[in-house]
Protein backbone atom coordinates (compact mmCIF):
# COMPACT_ATOMS: atom_id res chain seq x y z
CA UNK A 1 0.00 0.00 0.00
CA UNK A 2 1.22 3.73 -0.48
CA UNK A 3 1.80 6.24 2.11
CA UNK A 4 -0.83 8.26 3.78
CA UNK A 5 -2.72 10.66 1.07
CA UNK A 6 -1.33 14.23 1.57
CA UNK A 7 -2.38 17.00 -0.97
CA UNK A 8 1.57 17.00 -2.26
CA UNK A 9 0.58 13.50 -3.13
CA UNK A 10 -2.80 14.40 -4.74
CA UNK A 11 -0.95 17.37 -6.91
CA UNK A 12 1.38 14.78 -8.62
CA UNK A 13 -1.10 12.42 -9.13
CA UNK A 14 -3.45 14.83 -11.12
CA UNK A 15 -0.52 16.06 -13.37
CA UNK A 16 -0.58 14.52 -16.65
CA UNK A 17 0.48 10.89 -17.98
CA UNK A 18 1.87 9.85 -20.88
CA UNK A 19 -1.51 7.60 -22.50
CA UNK A 20 -2.81 5.44 -20.91
CA UNK A 21 -2.90 6.29 -17.18
CA UNK A 22 -5.07 3.66 -15.94
CA UNK A 23 -7.66 3.83 -12.81
CA UNK A 24 -9.14 0.72 -11.25
CA UNK A 25 -11.69 1.56 -8.57
CA UNK A 26 -13.20 -0.73 -6.63
CA UNK A 27 -15.79 -0.65 -3.36
CA UNK A 28 -14.47 -3.14 -0.71
CA UNK A 29 -15.27 -4.74 2.54
CA UNK A 30 -14.03 -4.10 5.92
CA UNK A 31 -15.54 -7.64 7.72
CA UNK A 32 -16.48 -11.26 6.89
CA UNK A 33 -18.48 -12.13 5.22
CA UNK A 34 -18.86 -9.56 2.79
CA UNK A 35 -14.81 -9.73 1.92
CA UNK A 36 -14.92 -12.52 0.61
CA UNK A 37 -16.06 -11.48 -2.68
CA UNK A 38 -13.70 -8.88 -2.58
CA UNK A 39 -10.74 -11.17 -4.15
CA UNK A 40 -13.02 -12.57 -6.79
CA UNK A 41 -14.40 -8.89 -7.67
CA UNK A 42 -10.44 -7.50 -8.15
CA UNK A 43 -9.88 -10.22 -10.22
CA UNK A 44 -12.34 -9.60 -12.60
CA UNK A 45 -11.39 -6.16 -12.66
CA UNK A 46 -7.85 -6.59 -13.39
CA UNK A 47 -8.81 -8.95 -16.06
CA UNK A 48 -11.11 -5.58 -17.33
CA UNK A 49 -8.11 -3.83 -17.29
CA UNK A 50 -5.71 -6.01 -18.81
CA UNK A 51 -8.29 -6.56 -21.84
CA UNK A 52 -8.62 -2.34 -22.26
CA UNK A 53 -5.24 -1.93 -22.37
CA UNK A 54 -4.15 -5.05 -24.46
CA UNK A 55 -7.75 -4.07 -26.72
CA UNK A 56 -6.25 -0.46 -27.51
CA UNK A 57 -4.44 0.26 -30.57
CA UNK A 58 -3.35 3.81 -29.25
CA UNK A 59 -0.65 1.27 -26.94
CA UNK A 60 2.41 0.30 -28.11
CA UNK A 61 2.82 -3.76 -27.56
CA UNK A 62 5.78 -2.65 -25.05
CA UNK A 63 3.71 -0.41 -23.23
CA UNK A 64 1.14 -3.09 -22.72
CA UNK A 65 3.62 -5.87 -21.26
CA UNK A 66 4.83 -2.98 -18.92
CA UNK A 67 1.17 -1.80 -17.70
CA UNK A 68 0.04 -5.48 -17.42
CA UNK A 69 2.77 -6.37 -15.46
CA UNK A 70 2.43 -3.28 -13.14
CA UNK A 71 -1.55 -3.89 -12.37
CA UNK A 72 -0.48 -7.31 -11.45
CA UNK A 73 2.30 -5.93 -9.47
CA UNK A 74 -0.29 -3.61 -7.67
CA UNK A 75 -2.82 -6.10 -7.40
CA UNK A 76 -0.22 -8.18 -5.04
CA UNK A 77 0.28 -5.65 -2.95
CA UNK A 78 -3.55 -5.32 -1.98
CA UNK A 79 -3.48 -6.66 1.79
CA UNK A 80 -7.25 -7.67 2.58
CA UNK A 81 -6.32 -7.86 6.25
CA UNK A 82 -6.14 -3.89 5.56
CA UNK A 83 -9.24 -3.37 3.67
CA UNK A 84 -11.67 -0.38 4.48
CA UNK A 85 -14.34 0.94 1.85
CA UNK A 86 -12.32 1.38 -1.19
CA UNK A 87 -9.50 0.27 -3.49
CA UNK A 88 -7.83 2.01 -5.96
CA UNK A 89 -5.22 1.59 -7.99
CA UNK A 90 -3.24 3.70 -10.02
CA UNK A 91 -1.17 2.23 -13.14
CA UNK A 92 1.46 4.30 -15.42
CA UNK A 93 4.34 4.11 -17.41
CA UNK A 94 6.84 3.82 -14.63
CA UNK A 95 4.96 3.60 -11.67
CA UNK A 96 1.89 2.09 -9.50
CA UNK A 97 0.18 3.20 -6.85
CA UNK A 98 -2.26 1.19 -4.53
CA UNK A 99 -4.84 3.29 -1.30
CA UNK A 100 -7.26 1.72 0.55
CA UNK A 101 -9.57 4.45 1.69
CA UNK A 102 -12.34 4.79 4.59
CA UNK A 103 -14.93 5.89 1.87
CA UNK A 104 -16.51 3.75 -0.71
CA UNK A 105 -15.56 4.76 -4.36
CA UNK A 106 -17.76 2.91 -7.47
CA UNK A 107 -16.80 -0.25 -9.71
CA UNK A 108 -14.39 1.79 -12.35
CA UNK A 109 -11.40 0.93 -15.18
CA UNK A 110 -10.82 4.06 -16.61
CA UNK A 111 -7.83 4.26 -19.35
CA UNK A 112 -6.90 8.21 -19.88
CA UNK A 113 -3.97 10.77 -19.91
CA UNK A 114 -4.92 11.48 -16.10
CA UNK A 115 -5.55 9.73 -13.11
CA UNK A 116 -9.27 9.50 -11.90
CA UNK A 117 -8.30 11.23 -8.79
CA UNK A 118 -11.93 12.70 -7.18
CA UNK A 119 -12.64 9.46 -5.32
CA UNK A 120 -9.45 10.06 -3.41
CA UNK A 121 -9.70 13.58 -3.31
CA UNK A 122 -12.56 13.11 -1.91
CA UNK A 123 -11.40 9.86 0.35
CA UNK A 124 -8.84 12.47 1.91
CA UNK A 125 -11.15 15.39 2.74
CA UNK A 126 -13.50 12.99 5.02
CA UNK A 127 -10.50 11.79 6.72
CA UNK A 128 -10.04 15.00 9.01
CA UNK A 129 -6.91 14.40 9.26
CA UNK A 130 -4.69 15.13 12.13
CA UNK A 131 -0.54 15.34 13.52
CA UNK A 132 -0.17 14.30 16.80
CA UNK A 133 3.11 15.98 18.07
CA UNK A 134 3.87 13.21 21.35
CA UNK A 135 6.43 15.58 23.37
CA UNK A 136 9.13 13.74 26.00
CA UNK A 137 12.57 15.30 27.06
CA UNK A 138 14.82 11.88 25.17
CA UNK A 139 12.50 11.75 22.15
CA UNK A 140 9.70 13.87 20.23
CA UNK A 141 7.62 12.33 17.63
CA UNK A 142 5.15 13.08 15.25
CA UNK A 143 1.66 11.07 14.28
CA UNK A 144 -0.51 10.95 11.13
CA UNK A 145 -3.90 10.55 12.68
CA UNK A 146 -7.34 10.75 11.37
CA UNK A 147 -10.59 8.84 12.53
CA UNK A 148 -9.26 5.20 11.57
CA UNK A 149 -6.23 5.06 12.48
CA UNK A 150 -2.50 6.04 13.38
CA UNK A 151 0.57 6.02 12.04
CA UNK A 152 3.88 7.18 12.87
CA UNK A 153 5.61 10.23 10.65
CA UNK A 154 9.09 8.99 9.78
CA UNK A 155 10.60 12.13 7.90
CA UNK A 156 11.26 15.75 7.88
CA UNK A 157 13.24 14.73 10.79
CA UNK A 158 11.30 12.87 13.37
CA UNK A 159 11.49 11.54 15.30
CA UNK A 160 13.62 13.51 17.05
CA UNK A 161 15.70 11.18 19.87
CA UNK A 162 18.54 12.27 22.41
CA UNK A 163 20.57 10.57 25.37
CA UNK A 164 19.40 11.98 28.85
CA UNK A 165 22.57 10.95 30.09
CA UNK A 166 24.72 13.85 31.38
CA UNK A 167 28.32 14.07 30.21
CA UNK A 168 29.19 16.21 33.37
CA UNK A 169 29.22 13.37 36.07
CA UNK A 170 30.81 15.89 38.69
CA UNK A 171 27.82 18.18 38.05
CA UNK A 172 25.69 15.22 38.84
CA UNK A 173 27.73 15.41 42.03
CA UNK A 174 27.05 18.23 43.02
CA UNK A 175 24.37 19.12 45.44
CA UNK A 176 21.46 21.45 44.45
CA UNK A 177 23.51 21.91 41.02
CA UNK A 178 21.10 20.11 38.86
CA UNK A 179 18.08 21.82 36.83
CA UNK A 180 15.37 19.71 36.27
CA UNK A 181 15.04 18.00 33.10
CA UNK A 182 12.97 20.52 31.06
CA UNK A 183 14.89 23.38 32.35
CA UNK A 184 18.28 21.75 31.21
CA UNK A 185 19.66 24.06 28.20
CA UNK A 186 20.32 21.00 26.32
CA UNK A 187 16.64 19.71 26.80
CA UNK A 188 15.29 23.38 25.45
CA UNK A 189 17.64 23.00 22.34
CA UNK A 190 16.25 19.53 22.13
CA UNK A 191 12.80 21.42 21.82
CA UNK A 192 13.47 23.92 20.31
CA UNK A 193 14.62 22.07 16.85
CA UNK A 194 11.65 19.59 17.87
CA UNK A 195 9.53 22.90 17.48
CA UNK A 196 10.88 24.45 14.31
CA UNK A 197 10.69 21.02 12.24
CA UNK A 198 6.72 20.96 13.64
CA UNK A 199 6.46 24.44 11.94
CA UNK A 200 7.65 23.58 9.25
CA UNK A 201 5.57 20.93 8.71
CA UNK A 202 2.66 22.66 9.68
CA UNK A 203 3.37 25.36 7.22
CA UNK A 204 3.45 22.55 4.39
CA UNK A 205 0.24 20.62 5.20
CA UNK A 206 -2.02 22.64 8.11
CA UNK A 207 -3.63 20.77 10.14
CA UNK A 208 -5.47 20.33 13.49
CA UNK A 209 -2.51 19.83 15.94
CA UNK A 210 -2.33 17.74 19.07
CA UNK A 211 0.47 18.71 21.75
CA UNK A 212 0.41 14.99 24.23
CA UNK A 213 3.20 15.16 26.97
CA UNK A 214 3.45 15.57 30.39
CA UNK A 215 2.76 18.64 32.15
CA UNK A 216 6.06 19.67 32.08
CA UNK A 217 7.08 18.95 28.58
CA UNK A 218 4.05 20.88 27.14
CA UNK A 219 4.99 24.01 29.11
CA UNK A 220 8.41 23.66 27.76
CA UNK A 221 7.32 23.23 24.38
CA UNK A 222 4.95 26.04 24.77
CA UNK A 223 7.53 28.63 25.54
CA UNK A 224 8.84 28.82 22.09
CA UNK A 225 5.21 29.89 21.25
CA UNK A 226 2.16 28.69 20.10
CA UNK A 227 2.90 26.53 17.13
CA UNK A 228 -0.52 26.69 15.44
CA UNK A 229 -4.04 28.54 15.78
CA UNK A 230 -5.63 25.08 15.64
CA UNK A 231 -3.57 23.10 18.37
CA UNK A 232 -4.73 21.48 21.45
CA UNK A 233 -2.91 19.69 24.52
CA UNK A 234 -3.33 16.55 25.93
CA UNK A 235 -1.77 15.67 29.35
CA UNK A 236 -0.29 12.05 28.86
CA UNK A 237 2.94 10.89 29.37
CA UNK A 238 4.83 8.47 28.07
CA UNK A 239 3.60 7.78 24.64
CA UNK A 240 6.67 9.21 22.48
CA UNK A 241 7.16 5.88 21.53
CA UNK A 242 4.08 4.67 21.09
CA UNK A 243 2.16 2.50 20.00
CA UNK A 244 -0.08 3.93 17.94
CA UNK A 245 -3.05 2.62 19.05
CA UNK A 246 -2.40 4.02 22.56
CA UNK A 247 -1.45 7.70 21.03
CA UNK A 248 -4.71 7.17 18.82
CA UNK A 249 -6.71 6.28 21.76
CA UNK A 250 -5.60 9.58 23.86
CA UNK A 251 -6.49 11.80 20.76
CA UNK A 252 -9.68 9.88 20.01
CA UNK A 253 -11.92 12.07 23.52
CA UNK A 254 -10.67 15.38 22.22
CA UNK A 255 -11.44 14.99 18.41
CA UNK A 256 -14.81 13.31 18.97
CA UNK A 257 -15.80 16.63 21.03
CA UNK A 258 -14.29 18.64 18.34
CA UNK A 259 -15.97 17.05 15.50
CA UNK A 260 -19.39 17.39 17.62
CA UNK A 261 -18.90 21.20 17.86
CA UNK A 262 -17.74 21.71 14.40
CA UNK A 263 -21.24 19.90 12.99
CA UNK A 264 -22.63 22.89 15.62
CA UNK A 265 -20.82 25.22 14.16
CA UNK A 266 -21.81 24.59 11.12
CA UNK A 267 -25.40 23.75 10.93
CA UNK A 268 -25.55 27.04 12.37
CA UNK A 269 -23.22 28.96 9.14
CA UNK A 270 -25.69 27.06 7.48
CA UNK A 271 -28.68 28.44 8.69
CA UNK A 272 -27.48 31.79 9.00
CA UNK A 273 -26.78 31.65 4.82
CA UNK A 274 -30.30 30.37 4.22
CA UNK A 275 -31.82 33.40 5.97
CA UNK A 276 -29.39 35.85 4.08
CA UNK A 277 -30.69 33.74 0.83
CA UNK A 278 -26.76 32.68 0.25
CA UNK A 279 -27.43 29.26 0.46
CA UNK A 280 -27.85 25.77 -2.03
CA UNK A 281 -29.52 22.53 -0.79
CA UNK A 282 -29.55 19.45 -2.94
CA UNK A 283 -27.29 17.83 -5.10
CA UNK A 284 -28.23 19.71 -8.50
CA UNK A 285 -28.31 23.20 -6.71
CA UNK A 286 -25.10 22.59 -4.94
CA UNK A 287 -23.31 21.40 -7.97
CA UNK A 288 -24.51 24.39 -9.83
CA UNK A 289 -23.33 26.23 -7.58
CA UNK A 290 -19.90 24.72 -7.59
CA UNK A 291 -19.14 24.86 -11.66
CA UNK A 292 -19.44 28.49 -10.80
CA UNK A 293 -17.36 28.98 -8.47
CA UNK A 294 -19.72 30.15 -5.69
CA UNK A 295 -19.57 27.59 -2.83
CA UNK A 296 -17.57 28.97 -0.02
CA UNK A 297 -18.51 26.14 2.26
CA UNK A 298 -19.44 23.14 1.22
CA UNK A 299 -21.37 20.56 3.84
CA UNK A 300 -21.88 16.47 2.85
CA UNK A 301 -22.81 13.85 5.12
CA UNK A 302 -20.36 11.12 5.89
CA UNK A 303 -21.82 8.55 3.52
CA UNK A 304 -24.14 10.16 1.50
CA UNK A 305 -23.63 8.88 -2.28
CA UNK A 306 -26.91 8.71 -5.15
CA UNK A 307 -26.98 8.13 -8.80
CA UNK A 308 -27.64 11.08 -10.84
CA UNK A 309 -28.00 11.72 -14.79
CA UNK A 310 -27.09 14.36 -16.26
CA UNK A 311 -30.38 16.41 -18.29
CA UNK A 312 -29.29 19.29 -19.78
CA UNK A 313 -27.00 20.08 -17.68
CA UNK A 314 -28.69 19.99 -14.51
CA UNK A 315 -28.62 16.42 -12.36
CA UNK A 316 -31.35 14.35 -12.04
CA UNK A 317 -32.17 11.19 -9.60
CA UNK A 318 -31.50 8.15 -11.43
CA UNK A 319 -33.50 4.84 -10.58
CA UNK A 320 -30.60 2.69 -11.92
CA UNK A 321 -27.21 2.37 -13.32
CA UNK A 322 -26.85 2.84 -17.13
CA UNK A 323 -24.36 3.97 -19.13
CA UNK A 324 -25.63 8.14 -18.95
CA UNK A 325 -25.57 7.73 -14.97
CA UNK A 326 -22.77 8.60 -12.13
CA UNK A 327 -22.52 7.43 -8.97
CA UNK A 328 -19.59 9.66 -7.66
CA UNK A 329 -21.19 13.01 -8.38
CA UNK A 330 -21.13 14.04 -4.64
CA UNK A 331 -16.67 13.39 -4.91
CA UNK A 332 -17.11 15.21 -7.66
CA UNK A 333 -18.69 18.01 -5.96
CA UNK A 334 -16.09 17.76 -3.43
CA UNK A 335 -12.93 17.72 -5.75
CA UNK A 336 -14.28 20.75 -7.52
CA UNK A 337 -15.37 22.65 -4.28
CA UNK A 338 -11.62 21.99 -3.29
CA UNK A 339 -10.09 23.68 -6.47
CA UNK A 340 -11.92 26.43 -6.30
CA UNK A 341 -11.43 26.89 -2.55
CA UNK A 342 -14.02 26.35 -0.75
CA UNK A 343 -14.07 24.79 3.19
CA UNK A 344 -15.28 21.10 2.78
CA UNK A 345 -16.71 19.77 6.23
CA UNK A 346 -18.07 16.03 6.29
CA UNK A 347 -20.65 15.88 8.88
CA UNK A 348 -22.86 12.82 10.49
CA UNK A 349 -25.05 11.45 8.76
CA UNK A 350 -29.31 13.03 8.36
CA UNK A 351 -27.88 16.00 9.92
CA UNK A 352 -28.65 17.61 6.23
CA UNK A 353 -31.97 15.52 5.83
CA UNK A 354 -33.74 18.59 5.05
CA UNK A 355 -31.43 20.11 2.72
CA UNK A 356 -31.01 17.23 0.77
CA UNK A 357 -28.18 15.67 2.54
CA UNK A 358 -25.65 17.96 0.71
CA UNK A 359 -25.48 21.69 1.07
CA UNK A 360 -23.59 25.01 1.17
CA UNK A 361 -22.76 28.35 1.93
CA UNK A 362 -22.30 31.20 -1.10
CA UNK A 363 -19.95 33.68 -1.35
CA UNK A 364 -22.90 35.93 -3.36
Amino acid sequence: MDPVLTPDVLAKLRQPRPYPAVSLLMPTHRREPDNAQDAMRLRTLLAEAERAVRDDPAVSRGRRAELVDRLRRAAAEVDPRHAEDGLVILVAEGEHHVWSVARTVPERVVLADTFLTRNLVAAHAAEQPYWALVVAADRVSLWNGDPERTVERTGDGFPLTRSLADPDVEREQRVGDVPGTFRDEATRRFLREAYERTRAVLASEARPLYLIGSSAALAALAEFGPLSRDAFTIEHGGLAAGPAEAVHRAVEPLRTAREAATTTTVVAELDTARGRREFAGGIDEVWQAVKDGRIRLLAVEEHYRTLVRDEGGHLEPAEEAAPDTRDDMVDEIVEQALERGAEVRFLPDEVLADAGHIAGALRY
